[in-house]
């Protein structure tokens, strides 16, 4: 009987590629039948759809890790949802690097919802089942193995981000979100062309493909498709806060709820994952004169937007704004590492892509917090009716913001600090060592890594861009600390008559679990760097990627036994 389970399982592990498309996707199916007022109902599916995505991202990165499992061809899992040949095809591929996006989306994902069923959820309608369609269009973008269903996932995942941004509703979010819908249906718009003049030159828009028709391309026709390529870059790079093309960014994400705001961060790492998929397998050493197309680009580029990142951190006064600058800089020092071109600069990226992804999500959730503690409101401060809602001592914490002390013990003792607000004090704390990149934390790590691989060109002299990106990294946390430090005495030092924050456990814990997670990257970072740099190294040699997705055969059926192609010999259907 184990045998049988075993072999079901093993059996069904390819068809689950497609899960966490499908899962999302009947979710907010069900999600859209259910009436506006049974909040409860809505928000515990819409949990229990995203923690079975996390299982399912979980699995799906374990399957990936085993390079020897008989359904993955040279380490890679590919599935054929509509069971043609390659390249005509829908292709789904698995492998080191989108197994880990799908991680990391979907713990942010599952904490972000977590924190908005506090009260967010229900500040306007089909929050629920928008929510499960921005999920649905991020897990389709890191898995799509074409250009085509990568617009079409591109799409999905923004048309759910606009109504995301301009959830509860708002004057300075129907601004913000005009700005930001302009700018994405601009950046559809540039996407849709260069997809056009890649095909044109071409043929196809399958990755795999395309990587092997790159080379053939004749000399003539090369302008023409370094311009296609050149636009579509033009179009993540929109998405992934390159300057100056970040304008968009601060107002958006700031003015957005705390939970969108937290899956918004993940929005600027798919344009990072696309870049560096693109880069790596389209322009790879095989891609002859096209090799290394626009990475010098990437590369000074994602300096400067680092270096404006920075900037804008020393500039903010509000949590949400500096939140939304802290973005801009990781997102500028995940570019300017991957338009180096270099495998461990590479490896050292991909350790700091989950790290900051998550500091980043816990930032915009705690910045809310700490604008409702500064400004309280009375819905925010009413305690909830039940009392087994609040973190426990936090009516204690009522009770000692009331005491009176005499004015004698008052100068010997000091003024009480509540615990709502030291724990408050401790989560912002956190934050800022991973984003300023200070040690012990994980941030420190990342940075460590990048900066050591940068310190050691292999035999060579330093570049003038490896000595640049060393004294933007090391400035910009220098310039984070100096903003995070002015922000935590303004808001937890400062004497401000205030009663303290009463905090949710539902609000609290996403935070605490993202931060954690960042403990446990430290604690496991030999196993995540070792991870990174597999993968890393498995991109910079796309040649197994590409032997994966073209050997690729539909299953044989009734209908499509007559167009199958002879097999290819010494490869498994």
């Amino acid at each position: 009987m184990t045998e049988r389970i075993l072999a079901w399982i093993q059996a069904a592990m390819p068809h689950l590629l497609i899960a966490p498309i499908l899962l999302p996707l009947l979710a907010a199916c069900v999600l859209l039948f259910l009436g506006d007022k049974r909040h409860r109902i809505k928000a515990g599916i819409g949990l229990a759809a995203l923690l079975a995505n996390l299982v399912l991202a979980a699995a799906l990165m374990l399957w990936a890790r085993h390079d020897g499992h008989p359904h993955l061809r040279h380490g890679y899992g590919v599935y054929l949802p509509s069971n043609w040949d390659v390249p005509f095809g829908i292709v789904l591929v698995l492998d080191r690097l989108s197994a880990l996006m799908l991680v990391v989306s979907a713990v942010v994902a599952l904490m972000a919802l977590l924190f908005a069923t506090a009260r967010w959820h229900k500040a306007g309608a089909r929050f629920h089942a928008l929510f499960q369609i921005q999920v649905m269009g991020l897990n389709g973008a890191f898995l799509t193995g074409d250009l085509f269903n990568l617009f079409v996932f591109f799409e999905v995942m923004l048309a759910a981000s606009y109504g995301l941004l301009l959830h509860g509703s708002g004057p300075s979010r129907v601004k913000a979100g005009l700005h930001y819908i302009a700018i994405n249906l601009a950046a559809s718009s540039l996407f849709l062309v260069g997809a056009s003049l890649i095909y044109g030159v071409s043929g196809t828009l399958n990755m795999a493909d395309l990587a092997q028709k790159i080379p053939q391309v004749a000399g003539a026709d090369r302008p023409l498709l370094h311009a296609g390529c050149a636009i579509l870059g033009i179009a993540f790079l929109a998405k992934a806060a390159m300057w100056p093309m970040n304008f968009w960014l601060v107002p958006a994400y700031a003015g957005a709820s705390a939970p969108s705001g937290a899956v918004f961060a993940l929005l600027t790492k798919v344009g990072v994952y696309v870049l560096l998929r693109l880069s790596t397998l389209l322009f790879s050493p095989a891609a002859g004169v096209s090799a290394g197309l626009g990475s010098g680009w990437l590369a000074w580029g994602g300096m400067a937007t680092l270096a404006f990142g920075a900037i804008g951190m020393l500039a903010s006064q509000r949590p949400a704004r500096l939140a939304g600058y802290a973005v801009i800089a990781s997102s500028g020092t995940l570019l300017a590492a991957l338009g180096l071109a270099r495998p461990a600069v590479t490896a050292g990226a991909l350790y700091y892509l989950p790290s900051s992804t998550f500091a980043m999500a816990a930032f915009f959730l705690l910045a809310e917090l700490m604008d409702r503690s500064r400004n309280p409101d009375p819905d925010a401060q009413r305690a909830p009716e039940d009392e087994e809602d609040q973190l426990p001592f936090a009516l204690a914490d009522q009770e000692l913001a009331r005491s009176n002390l005499d004015e004698d013990e008052e100068v010997l003792l000091g003024r009480p600090i509540p615990a709502s607000t030291v724990l408050l004090g401790i989560a912002f704390t956190g934050c800022a060592l991973l984003v300023a990149g200070l040690p012990p934390l994980s941030g420190f790590v990342g940075k460590f890594a990048m900066l050591s691989a940068l310190l050691k060109p292999g035999g060579g002299a330093m570049s003038a861009a490896n000595w640049t990106l060393v004294a933007l990294v090391i400035a910009s946390g220098l310039a984070a600390l100096v903003a995070l430090s002015r922000t935590g005495i303004r808001f937890f030092w400062t004497p401000v008559e205030r009663p303290a924050p009463v905090l949710r456990t539902v609000e609290y814990l996403p935070i605490a679990v993202l931060i954690g997670l960042c403990v446990v990257l430290t604690v496991r970072a030999e196993a995540l760097m070792r991870y990174a740099g597999a993968t890393s190294a498995a991109l910079y040699d796309p040649a197994d990627y590409i032997g994966a997705v073209m050997s690729a055969r539909p299953r044989p059926t009734a209908t499509n036994t007559d167009r199958l192609p002879a097999p290819v010999p010494g490869v498994t259907p």
